[in-house]
């Protein structure tokens, strides 16, 4: 009876230990996202057009986003070091809430470096688009191609095969766009190591302006 008491408290432990790290786990961005709908509670028109910006921190510290498309109401829901997962379990918070007729996403990123696998990936995303179209059909996504960096240009391969699995899964839908950052931030093989700031992950106004060029026309078209 000892042991089978020693065995039931184990067990019980342990439960309440991966509760613990589950509920951490899950609960990692809430604050952050909280923030973000703060912000937009107060700023965000329901009665206009809105055009929403998501993803991890690429997204979130395009600092001039909004002032790049002033012809338009624009939501920048990013989050910084978020997976696609992540954004599976916000997105009513960031993307649905805000009824949006067009929605960029930025992910992979993270999770390549996470050692998660292309496909991982895109299966996820596919579940974020297949929300997104559930509530309206009529949303265009816009998948933003992962995007080369100098400190993450030794995994570079598992880059281009997600960019090419996600160039192909748009191809099936004619509401499902792909936008290449990769090949304008190198120049022919190499990459612009000008358009960094130091920590070699993020970019600096040179970076984002190759990033206005290649979405300006997804944007701004009607």
């Amino acid at each position: 009876m000892k042991n089978l008491n020693s065995i039931a408290i184990l067990t019980f432990c342990t439960f309440l230990l991966s509760t613990a790290s589950f509920a951490q786990t899950e609960n990692v961005f809430t604050r952050e996202v909280k923030d973000i709908t703060v912000k937009y509670d107060s700023i965000w028109d329901s009665s206009k057009e809105t055009i929403v910006f998501t993803g991890s921190s690429s997204v979130r510290l395009w600092r001039k986003l909004e002032q790049e498309f002033p012809n338009h109401q624009i939501v920048n829901s990013g989050f910084g070091g978020s997976q696609a997962s992540d954004l599976l379990l916000f997105m009513d918070e960031l993307i649905l809430s805000y009824n949006p007729k067009k929605v960029f996403i930025y992910e992979g990123d993270n999770d390549l470096w996470a050692d998660k696998s292309p496909a991982d990936v895109l299966d996820t995303t596919a579940e974020i688009i297949r929300r997104i179209k559930s509530k309206n059909p009529a949303t265009e996504v816009i998948l933003i191609a992962a995007k080369p960096s100098i400190s993450r240009w030794k995994i570079r391969g598992k880059y281009k095969r997600l960019n090419k699995k996600m160039e192909r899964f748009t191809k099936n839908d004619p509401q499902l766009y792909y936008v290449d950052v990769w090949k304008p931030m190198l120049n022919k093989r190499k990459l612009k190591t000008d358009i960094f700031i130091e920590d070699g992950l993020h970019m600096n106004q040179k970076g984002y302006d190759i990033w206005y060029e290649a979405m300006k026309d997804l944007v701004n078209q009607p």
